[in-house]
């Protein structure tokens, strides 16, 4: 187009020098200068080629227009980007045409300066970014007139200028252009001489910290172009920059250019024009060359770029066959001879960095596995580098919870590979660490697991990797307490059972990593406290036993502390000796803190309890001789101090309050420590010796809290915590006498009397105050709690009833309780002090506000129901289904229920939601009696206590206790059978909740387990002691048990992943110390499931309540079939619908032996049905193996059965496949006929009509059928089929005898290999093991459907019914592999694709690497571009004016790009600023010529293309069209694509000289426009390459014929 415009000029006017100067005058605009630049251009050629025009006249008017008109133009600051940026690029490719055509070196030396100043001029934020770009560009157009020995200076100085504007702070805004402008400069001015392009390197490398990578890169890869520097190395801080350029994720083309300049390094290096020195000792340059070594430094350095090109992929399947190039880096980078490093290490690492980094997170684990195991089979030599990059991102990307997923095909529990790969690599890895280094790194490591919240599964495999680690002494106090951070990292995650494994693992790391000469017990005992002892640090597991070998094999080393401890102890190296005076402090009280009132801390009481129970089990480790008595004497020993306080509590009454607190609470902690033990406790000596201990102490202790809590001691808020403390006391010394033998009489007795009697009179006394006081509501409190503990004993040890009087007087006092009565508020100058309300062992401090007093009531309130709890069961008998007029004065609680349900409902809005256990045990008494004569009001309690146990949900500590109260309340058998008796609004809500149970259970799990344990056992039992119509509750809410023979929810990603991990640390079983302290809670979606089916397996057929029962479960689960179905008729596999629908058929197949012929007659039909659906291989299954057994048990069904060949419907036809299958059994379900034949002929008959079906499954199967059916007539010598001998014969013969390896072959041979018709019995295989493990494991199931027969056995709910063994399979079945059936084509080669060879070729989607010059100079136009970059552009045309859709604009462009075409023509340009032709084009943009035409001026552009002999090609069908297979292309071809909705218009294709078609075969009237573009563009240029050969064999023919 340019040439044809300067012609046109050219012809209307002579004179260049008139044509100049219109040009030069009028408006400044982009197209003006753009003309101005094309006429210079075309000047220039006529002066090449001897051109008329005269030389001085050329001069001048070139001089003319570069002084007169451009360099005034460019000194303007008024146009705005990006018109003011086009402007100035067309001003510069005018002003250099200009000094090319007036060769004015002077003038063109005094325009540099002039820029130069400008630039030097330019101040970053004035708003003249574009007079520095003005200014590069005038040097851009004059530089290559600088003469290096004349204008050195000058060329210093701008290379000084335009390295200062590259290497600008700015990383984007108008500075940015700039800088880009001035880095396509500097590779000019690197090419101008020696002085510049030292200047260049010497500031790069002096460049400040404020200088981006990017803009660094930037700069390098500018410079890259031209000759190295001198010298042997550019700089270390330059490799720096280029490797962080590697790896920068968020940046693609600072990463880019990162890998130019490496390659440009290694070229030149290659050529001899870089450093050429080698290796230099233990630490080598980090680039470095050597003439000896090209070849092996060549390919390190191919590998290398290729790995880190193929990085930008981000797929794994083009990365994966590329990195055992890696393994291949790492052996030519270590010299074995002398186990040094050849190659810097830090070039691998940045390998790893990029793949760690990647937003992939599959190939992150990709990376992160691949070094995991760098260390498993070579052996590096250290480097700390590598250090640095574990402690750095490899901790980073360890952090990532998704890592840690299980491998395909890897089972249940087994543990993640990314897991146990990274206990081998610390182990391997820290082993091969220096001793100096190796504590260093380990510290590190701790530190930094302590700088982040770790989830729960990241923290719980770092931590038992490193408890994996060998002992060593690598940690010291410092060490020590970086754990202890780590240990408070554990506790943020809601996982119980990782967290406490986390904690093992932590002190198994303690115990491996700690210099004990560098720590005391002090320091090891506070350590210990920060594990918990509910979850981790228990007694009698295997952890606890080896903490006491560690304390004992390392007891004499430990430190002597010099200083005290925090309570005052001077430590020695003997532990018993610690423990002996750490139990003396403890039991001194300090003289500052006797008149404190607050309750000590009980942290130190478990400190000391702990220490004591260890020392005491290491000297049973000693194994000196008299064990028992030593033990005892230095158990005596220890306790010495505290049993002499204990026994001296009754009589010194001055003895100091805290020092008595003290002394309790640790009684207390020793007792609850030494019984946390495991199996074996009743065994356990220590115990009890300690429980001996104490029993000497009873009467003392017991008659101090007597006096503490019946006297007017305890008179303030602060006491209530002593309160407790001495009630918790007294409920373990019952516990320890209930042991030996409870006797009346006894200390103990007479206390829980004395107790008792005290309490009630003081209840009495209080109540008849007119004007409350703080004491005496507070002995109020204190009363009730005391009677609330001795109900409480007495409800669980019966044995405790106390004395008929004094039982009587108990009673009457509770049953005339004023439930929810509030304490008023005391109005007393003490009333305004700081108290403690905090009732459980807290030490904090707070106003007696209302909130502080509303804790009191709200605890008084609580004791006073769970006193009315212990009266209304003991009486429950008693209770009216009314109220009425109270026959017995002394128990108005009891004879008016309704009152006391009123209260009850009150008492839920009053008491606190974790506090409301007690009244809804008393609401499942009360309920009962009153639902029929108040049933609204018991529908309100129902309401009221769902809304308060629900508002838990999110409360792990009191949630579930508090859920199982109230399911026991609401799903109480006797009250659920009362509800269903009357149909009534009860009985609705009762459903009701029960649904929103089973909906909470999608969020919460287990909260459904808990609601189906309780109906199942409690209808277990009603049975077991029952009637015929044991089952009627469980009848009327069988859709309990139908949506629990259906559960479970499909979990997401994260939620497997941790119940997972879960599964394997529970299968480390005692290996792991949390699986003996925490208890299984059962809480998995599977128990709901394993609960209903154990629930079945009891139910007895002969009973006619559970006849009933099955039946009406087994008709409901065949209508929730039928509407899964219905819902959607196909569904993915392993999807909630296949579930369900699984779930079902595996329920029904277990109901199946308790089903009559009766029943049967009523379901047949619908489970025949059930064959026609479109259904999931599992499903298949399951419903042709129950056919099977139908059609076994009860031949009857055969014409039914039959029937359901005859079915004709077209949407059925694959269906057919099922009843196929079940004739393939059909050895199994003639066994009981003794006529077989009749059976066999219709066998026959039915299975070779399909065998000629024109479905090739149809026919697989019938074809599988009629060689069974046909063996059994064989075998059993039947004689009468003979007329169809030939047939059958011939048909078996041909399937057999198939030749080659098509899929036809491989089908038949696996359909009869497959599992169910070559492996699988019907009545063998019938067992629970089968139905739940391994049919959905060999079935294709996800490992969530997988129910293996251990958690049958390990949920112990419900019991095993007497058949037991028929819960495992007795068969082969079990061993049998998915492989073993897959119906998958696997090629010979599975598998081995994933081996560690290296590939002999891989994926390569990269630019070549001259093809990646970041920036090229402005004033080249794309041709010229396109040669510099070595591409090949042909001589295409693409035209796609018509064309309104970006998208397809964007693919044709990439299009265009990929096969080189010349130009791509749009209607607007506009369209390359649009995303979505961006995102198609992914940057073609750039490299390929854009031409605007817009359709109007179309006609005009095909008549000027074909005066310049291009062919015009429209891709339309027209009645003359030619077929693409059939055309060639000339080389001068302009391609006319059309509208994507109405083609080329009738004006345009007047204007084509051919229509080319491309031919189809379906239905579909045409393709894509984008498609059918890039189709005819693949053809013309697979044409050209065609002819290109053949020339090219021509030539070589005509070559060798004349040698």
């Amino acid at each position: 187009m340019e040439p044809v415009l300067a012609e046109a000029l050219l012809s209307l006017n002579g004179d260049p020098r008139v044509l100049l100067g219109a040009l030069c005058r009028g408006e400044p605009s982009a197209e003006r200068v753009d003309t101005l630049r094309f006429l210079l251009q075309r000047l220039e050629d006529a002066r090449r080629s001897g051109g008329a025009c005269p030389e001085a006249w050329l001069r001048e008017a070139a001089r003319e227009a570069a002084l007169g008109f451009l360099v005034p133009l460019l000194r303007l600051r008024d146009p705005q980007p990006p018109l003011g940026r086009h402007l100035l690029r067309a001003a510069a490719g005018a002003l250099l045409a200009c000094v090319r055509l007036a060769r004015g070196a002077r003038w063109a030396t005094a325009l540099a300066e002039e820029a130069l100043e400008e630039l030097l001029g330019t101040r970053p934020g004035q708003g003249d970014a574009l007079g520095a770009e003005a200014a590069v560009e005038v040097l851009a157009a004059v530089s290559p007139f600088l003469q290096p020995p004349e204008d050195s200076v000058l060329l210093e100085r701008a290379a000084q200028a335009l390295l200062v504007l590259a290497l600008g702070e700015a990383e984007s805004g108008p500075a940015d252009e700039a800088a880009q402008a001035a880095a396509r400069l500097l590779p000019a001015l690197g090419r101008a001489g020696e002085a510049a392009r030292r200047t260049l390197w010497a500031g790069l490398r002096a460049a400040g910290p404020g200088a981006s990578v990017s803009r660094r890169l930037l700069v390098l890869s500018a410079l890259a172009e031209g000759p190295p520097p001198e010298g042997p190395d550019p700089g270390p801080e330059l490799w720096s920059v280029v490797q962080e350029g590697l790896t920068r994720a968020e940046d693609t083309l600072t990463r880019k250019r990162a890998r130019y300049v490496l390659q440009r390094a290694v070229e030149q290096a290659a050529r001899g024009a870089g450093c050429v020195c080698g290796p230099r000792g233990q630490d080598p340059s980090v680039f470095w060359w050597c003439e000896k070594k090209k070849d092996e430094l060549l390919s390190f350095w191919e590998n290398y770029i290729l790995i880190m090109e193929t990085l930008e992929g981000n797929q794994i399947h083009v990365i994966k066959p590329v990195l055992p190039k890696l393994n291949n880096l790492f052996e030519c980078a270590v010299s074995e001879e002398k186990e040094v490093w050849i190659i810097h290490p830090s070039w691998h690492l940045c390998i790893y960095k990029r793949m760690l980094e990647s937003e992939n997170k599959v190939l992150t684990k990709e990376g992160v596995i691949h070094f995991l195991e760098l260390f498993e089979s070579k052996v590096l030599p250290f480097s700390p580098e590598f250090s640095e990059f574990i402690l750095g991102p490899l901790m980073d990307a360890l952090s990532e919870t998704s890592l840690y997923r299980r491998s395909p095909g890897q089972p249940i529990g087994s543990g993640p590979p990314l897991g146990l790969k990274l206990q081998t690599f610390l182990v391997t890895y820290v082993s091969l660490l220096p001793d100096d280094v190796k504590s260093g790194f380990l510290l590190k490591f701790i530190q930094k697991m302590s700088t982040r919240r770790w989830c729960a599964v990241p923290i719980l495999f770092l931590s038992r990797a490193l408890a994996s680690v060998p002992r060593c002494k690598a940690l010291g106090i410092e060490g020590l307490l970086v754990l202890r951070d780590v240990l408070q990292c554990t506790m943020i995650t809601h996982q119980i059972l990782l967290r406490g494994a986390a904690q093992c693992y932590l002190l198994q790391t303690a115990m491996n990593l700690l210099d004990v000469e560098k720590v005391s017990f002090s320091d090891v005992s506070s350590f210990l406290m920060s594990l918990r002892e509910d979850e981790s640090l228990r007694r009698g597991t295997s952890l606890w036993t080896e903490l006491c070998d560690w304390l004992h094999f390392n007891e004499s080393n430990f430190r002597q502390s010099s200083n005290c401890s925090s309570i005052g102890l001077h430590e020695t190296p003997s532990l018993n000796a610690y423990v002996k005076n750490l139990v003396q402090e403890y039991i001194k009280t300090p003289v500052e803190e006797r008149n404190s009132s607050c309750l000590p801390d009980w942290s130190e009481a478990r400190r000391v309890a702990v220490m004591v129970l260890l020392a005491v089990d290491v000297e049973e480790r000693r194994g000196c001789p008299g064990g028992e008595r030593r033990i005892q004497n230095v158990l005596r020993i220890f306790l010495d101090p505290l049993l002499d306080a204990l026994v001296k509590f009754g009589t010194n009454a001055y003895m100091p309050l805290l020092k008595t607190d003290r002394c309790l609470q640790l009684l207390l902690k020793l007792l609850h420590t030494c019984l946390l033990r495991g199996s074996g406790a009743h065994d356990d000596e220590v115990l009890t010796l300690l429980q001996n201990f104490v029993m000497s102490t009873t009467e003392s202790v017991s008659e101090f809290i007597l006096r503490r809590l019946t006297t007017n001691e305890l008179n303030s808020v602060s006491d209530l915590d002593q309160c407790h403390l001495y009630l918790m006391v007294l409920a373990e010394l019952i516990n320890l006498h209930l042991k030996v033998g409870w006797k009346r009489g006894s200390p103990i007795w007479r206390v829980i009397s004395s107790l008792t009697n005290a309490s009630i009179w003081r209840l009495q006394e209080v109540s008849s105050e007119q004007e409350p006081t703080l004491g005496g509501q507070i002995q109020k409190v204190v009363s009730l709690a005391a009677l609330a503990m001795v109900c409480e004993a007495i409800h669980q040890r019966p044995e405790l009833q106390l004395d008929s009087l004094d039982a009587g007087a108990l009673e009457t006092l509770l049953s005339s309780l004023q439930l929810n009565q509030t304490l008023p508020r005391p109005h007393t100058e003490e009333a305004g002090r700081y108290v403690n309300v905090l009732f459980h062992f807290s030490v904090g401090e707070e106003v007696l506000s209302s909130q502080g007093w509303g804790k009191v009531v709200a605890q008084y309130v609580h004791d006073q129901w769970v006193c009315l709890s212990f009266l209304l069961r003991k009486y429950h008998s008693l209770i009216p289904v009314t109220d009425r007029a109270v026959q017995d004065p002394s128990l108005p609680a009891v004879y008016q229920p309704m009152c006391t349900l009123q209260a009850a409902l009150e008492a839920l809005s009053i008491l606190p939601s974790d506090r409301v256990s007690p009244v809804l045990q008393c609401m499942k008494v009360l309920v009962p009696k009153l639902l029929t004569s108040c049933e609204s009001l018991c529908v309100e309690v129902f309401d009221s206590a769902w809304k308060v146990v629900s508002s838990l949900s999110n409360t792990q500590l009191v949630f579930w206790s508090n859920l199982k109260t109230f399911v026991e309340f609401v799903f109480d058998n006797q009250l659920l059978t009362i509800a269903a008796k009357i149909q009534g609004q009860a009985y609705l809500r009762i459903k009701e909740i029960m649904y929103k149970i089973i909906d909470m259970s999608s969020v919460r799990t287990g909260v459904f387990n808990t609601l189906l344990s309780h109906c199942c056992r409690s209808w277990v039992i009603s049975a077991s002691h029952g009637s015929q119509g044991s089952l009627s509750s469980a009848q009327n809410y069988s859709e309990l048990v139908l949506e629990a023979c259906t559960f479970g929810t499909v979990f997401r990603r994260d939620q497997r992943l941790v119940q997972e991990v879960q599964t394997f640390i529970e299968n480390l079983g005692q290996q792991c110390a949390a699986n003996t302290i925490i208890e299984n809670a059962k809480r998995e979606d599977h128990y709901v499931r394993i609960c209903a089916v154990k629930f079945l397996c009891l139910l007895d057929g002969s009973n006619i309540s559970h006849k009933l029962f099955m039946e009406d479960l087994a008709i409901k689960l065949l209508d929730k079939d039928e509407l899964v179905s219905k819902s959607r008729t196909r569904y993915y596999m392993n999807s909630l619908q296949h579930r369900v629908k699984n779930r079902i058929w595996q329920t029904l197949l277990i109901l199946f032996p308790r089903f009559d012929q009766n029943f049967l007659n009523g379901i047949i039909d619908k489970i025949f049905q059930a064959g026609f659906v479109n259904n999931q291989a599992s499903i298949k299954y399951l419903l042709e193996w129950i056919i099977i057994l139908i059609l076994h048990k009860f031949p009857q069904f055969f014409p039914k059965f039959w029937d359901c060949f005859s079915s004709g419907e077209e949407k059925f036809k694959t269906s057919i496949c099922t009843f196929l299958s079940v004739l393939s059994h059909l050895d199994v379900i003639v066994q009981n006929i003794p006529e077989k034949k009749l059976v066999l002929k219709q066998a026959l008959v039915t299975v070779l009509q399909w065998c000629f079906s024109h479905n090739f499954s149809v026919r697989l199967y019938a074809l599988l059928a009629l060689k069974k059916v046909w063996t059994m007539c064989i075998t059993l010598h039947v004689q009468e089929f003979a007329a169809l001998t030939s047939v059958i014969e011939s048909s078996l013969h041909q399937v057999e005898a198939m030749h080659g390896a098509g899929n036809a072959k491989k089908n038949w041979q696996r359909i009869q290999d497959h599992f169910f018709f070559a492996a699988f019995h019907p009545l063998k295989d019938y067992c629970v093991e089968t139905i739940f493990y391994i049919l959905p494991r060999l079935s294709g199931l996800i490992e969530d459907e997988w129910i293996a027969i251990d958690k049958f056995t390990r949920f112990t709910d419900i019991p095993l019914d007497a058949g037991f063994q028929w819960y495992l399979s007795q068969t082969q079945l079990s061993d049998l592999k998915a492989g073993d059936w897959s119906q998958q084509d696997i090629g010979s080669n599975s598998g081995e694709t994933d081996n560690d060879c290296e590939w002999a070729d891989v994926q390569k989607k990269i630019i070549p690497w001259k093809n990646q010059v970041p920036d090229l100079e402005p004033g080249l136009e794309f041709q010229d571009r396109a040669a510099k970059l070595g591409k090949s552009v042909g001589r295409l045309i693409v035209v796609g004016s018509l064309i309104d859709k970006p998208t397809n604009l964007g693919g044709l462009c990439r299009t265009c790009e990929i096969f080189g075409a010349s130009a791509l023509v749009m209607s607007s340009l506009h369209y390359v600023s649009d995303k979505q032709f961006q995102h198609l084009s992914v940057s073609a943009e750039q490299w390929v010529p854009l031409v605007e035409v817009k359709p109007p001026q179309l006609i005009d552009y095909l008549q000027q293309k074909k005066t310049e002999g291009y062919t015009v090609i429209g891709v339309e069908q027209t009645a003359r069209s030619l077929d693409l297979t059939q055309y060639c292309f000339p080389e001068k071809s302009l391609l006319l694509l059309g509208n994507e909705r109405e083609g080329i218009p009738a004006n345009l294709i007047q204007q084509l000289d051919v229509c080319v078609e491309i031919p189809q075969q379906g239905i579909i009237r045409s393709l894509n426009v984008h498609v059918s573009g890039a189709l005819l563009i693949w053809e013309y240029t697979r044409q050209q390459l065609l002819r290109c050969g053949d020339e090219g064999a021509h030539v070589r023919a005509l070559r060798d014929m004349s040698s």
